[in-house]
């Protein structure tokens, strides 16, 4: 049986480590979707342009080296906004999504474009100096030479280009539950998005 809970928000925000959990704690297999865009936007850099980076992308993509680097992110902010790369990447979603025995997809536009009946949604956010400092210890840590300061500007210029796009702008679905880790644990909003998969899950069994 098909359950798919869909998770967006923005950069830091928490919403891959709470995806992660949630697939662990239920089994359910996940998909970091951003990774597609930041594999597609790795392409670019290289000189291929986004479309054909997307038609032409392979799980071994998805694991190359440095995805996670200050100007992939910028990259695969960029391809993100083409409505054509977006067009080419949805079918690969919607298809996980589907799977059976239960999917976690975590991105920008899960609950709102690519998965509008996913039976669970989730929105996860944080203060722009918390998301910031996360960011900036993950990239720091990994050897990358970058300040605080850059760090904040760059989330802020994804989240502006993320929420202003014209094609599936980054906002939360109406439906979705909404979890501010700005100061709640991630430990807290696993356990409140277990809670409410749960009793969706309970409510299913009695239909």
């Amino acid at each position: 049986m098909a359950f798919t809970v869909a998770i967006d928000g923005p950069a830091a925000s928490g919403k891959g480590t709470i995806s992660r959990a949630i697939a662990a704690h239920f089994g359910f297999a996940h998909l970091d979707t951003g990774l597609l865009y930041r594999a597609t936007g790795r392409k670019t850099l290289d000189g291929t342009p986004a479309l054909e980076a997307a038609q032409t992308l392979v799980a071994e993509d998805l694991q190359g080296d440095g995805l996670r680097a200050p100007e992939v992110a910028q990259a695969a902010s960029k391809v993100a906004a083409m409505p054509d790369v977006r067009k080419a990447l949805v079918d690969f979603q919607r298809a996980f999504a589907a799977r059976a025995g239960g999917a976690v997809l975590d991105g920008r536009d899960i609950g709102t474009v690519i998965c509008p009946d996913a039976e669970v949604k989730l929105f996860v956010t944080a203060s722009d100096d918390v998301r910031a400092e996360r960011r900036w210890k993950e990239l720091t840590f990994k050897g990358h030479k970058v300040s605080l300061e850059e760090v904040l500007a760059d989330l802020r210029e994804r989240d502006r280009r993320d929420s202003t796009r014209a094609d599936a702008p980054m906002i939360a679905a109406d439906d979705a539950l909404q979890l501010d880790t700005t100061s709640l644990s991630i430990e807290d909003a696993v356990a409140a998005a277990v809670t409410r998969i749960e009793t969706r899950q309970a409510e299913l069994a009695k239909l």
